[in-house]
C-alpha cells in the first residue's frame, strides 16, 4: 500500500496549482495503523514534489487505542505537529453504544501521553445526544475536555446510521432513538460553555482557541483546492472538478502498479457548485461570500436565490454582514435544513 500511495503522489504531483502546501492531513479510516516510520516516509515523498510552508499544519487522525508510547515517541520525531483523536466520550456506556474499541480510561490516557510527547495542538471528537447520556453527563464530558487543556473540539450529534449495530439495537428496542430535543439542549449548552472558556465557534460542529482553527478543514469550507491520496480519498480543483479513488485496496494497488490512477472524476454542474457553496458556507462564521456568488453564477440563478433569502432575512433566520450571507448562531442547530431550503433543484 505504501508504495502505491507514493506512486499516486508522483502521478498526481501536477494537479495542485499551489505547490507550496499549507496543510497536510493523514485522515480517513485509521491512518494511525501506519507506523511512525511509514508516516515519515510518506511525508518525505510529498516533499520530493511539493514545498512546505514554514508553519505547515500536519495532522494525523488517530484512535485513542493506537496512541501508545512507542508510536508517539516515533511520531514526535516526525514533522507531524497536530493530532485529531477520535475520543467520542469519556464515559464507558457511551463508548460501548458507539462500538468503540477504546474505553474511557484509554481516551483520557491517550491525550495525556500525546501531551507528554510534546503534542499540544490537539483536537478531539465528542458525540452528544446519545441515549446513554444526558445533560449532566455531557457537562462532565465538556469539563473533562477543559481540564485536559484541549484547544480544538469537533462535536457531532449522534445519528443512527443504516446497517450498524446501533440501528439494530434501536429497531429491537434495546436502546432508545436519540432525541432531537435533548441534542438541541446539549448543543446550545456546549456553545455557551465553550465560549465561557475562550473557544471560538467557527463552524457548526467545530470550536477552537484563537490561532488553532483546523487549517485543513477551513480550506475545504472556503472551497479551496485539495488533493487526496489513497483508497477512497477525494480531491477537488477549487472550481468544478471533483474526483475520488476506488475504495477497494486491491484494485487501488493493482491499477497504480500499472501506472493507472484508480480514480473517478465528476464535472460539477452549476447547480452542484451553487448548492455546495450554500451548504458549506452557511455552516461557518464566514458565511457565503455574495461577491463570489455574483461572479460565478448566472442572473437567473441569482434572481431565484435573492427571492428565496428575503423572507428568511426578514424572519431573522439569515442575515447579511459585509456582503456575506450568514446564519445567526442561535439557528445553527438547523443550519443544514436552512441551507437546503435555498438549493437549486
Amino acid at each position: 500500500m505504501l508504495d502505491a500511495m507514493k506512486k499516486e503522489i508522483f502521478l498526481r504531483k501536477d494537479e495542485l496549482q499551489n505547490k507550496n502546501l499549507q496543510s497536510l492531513y493523514f485522515g480517513g479510516g485509521t491512518p494511525s495503523v501506519l507506523s511512525a516510520d511509514e508516516i515519515k516516509s510518506l511525508i518525505d515523498e510529498v516533499l520530493k514534489h511539493f514545498s512546505f510552508n514554514n508553519d505547515i499544519e500536519i495532522t494525523l487522525e488517530a484512535n485513542p487505542d493506537d496512541l501508545n508510547s512507542q508510536f508517539l515517541k516515533g511520531l514526535s520525531d516526525s514533522p507531524v505537529n497536530r493530532l485529531s483523536i477520535g475520543t467520542q466520550s469519556f464515559f464507558d456506556e457511551d463508548l460501548k453504544l458507539m462500538n468503540r474499541a477504546h474505553n474511557a480510561s484509554e481516551a483520557e490516557g491517550s491525550i495525556k501521553r500525546a501531551q507528554d510527547f510534546g503534542f499540544e495542538n490537539l483536537s478531539i471528537d465528542l458525540i452528544y445526544g446519545s441515549p446513554t447520556s444526558n445533560l449532566e453527563i455531557w457537562k462532565e464530558n465538556l469539563n473533562k475536555t477543559i481540564a485536559l487543556e484541549i484547544p480544538h473540539i469537533s462535536s457531532y450529534a449522534l445519528t443512527v446510521e443504516p446497517k450498524t449495530a446501533l440501528e439494530n439495537w434501536v429497531s429491537k428496542g434495546k436502546v432508545s432513538n436519540p432525541k432531537e430535543e435533548e441534542q438541541n439542549r446539549e448543543f446550545y449548552y456546549m456553545i455557551d460553555f465553550l465560549k465561557d472558556h475562550n473557544f471560538n465557534h467557527y463552524e457548526v460542529s467545530n470550536f477552537a482557541k484563537e490561532g488553532v482553527y483546523s487549517r485543513h478543514n477551513s480550506a475545504y469550507w472556503k472551497y479551496q483546492e485539495y488533493l487526496g491520496i489513497g483508497p477512497s480519498a477525494h480531491s477537488y480543483n477549487g472550481n468544478d472538478v471533483r474526483s475520488w479513488n476506488v475504495a477497494n485496496n486491491q484494485q487501488y494497488i493493482k491499477k497504480l502498479n500499472s501506472n493507472i490512477l484508480a480514480k473517478e472524476t465528476e464535472i460539477l454542474s452549476q447547480q452542484d457548485q451553487f448548492n455546495e457553496m450554500i451548504m458549506i458556507g452557511l455552516r461557518t462564521i464566514w458565511g457565503v461570500n455574495l461577491d463570489s456568488l455574483n461572479q460565478k453564477f448566472s442572473e437567473n440563478i441569482l434572481d431565484k436565490f435573492n427571492k428565496e433569502i428575503q423572507p428568511k432575512i426578514e424572519d431573522g433566520i439569515l442575515k447579511i454582514e459585509d456582503n456575506h450571507l450568514i446564519i445567526p448562531e442561535k439557528h445553527w442547530f438547523m443550519a443544514d435544513g436552512i441551507a437546503s431550503d435555498l438549493f437549486l433543484i
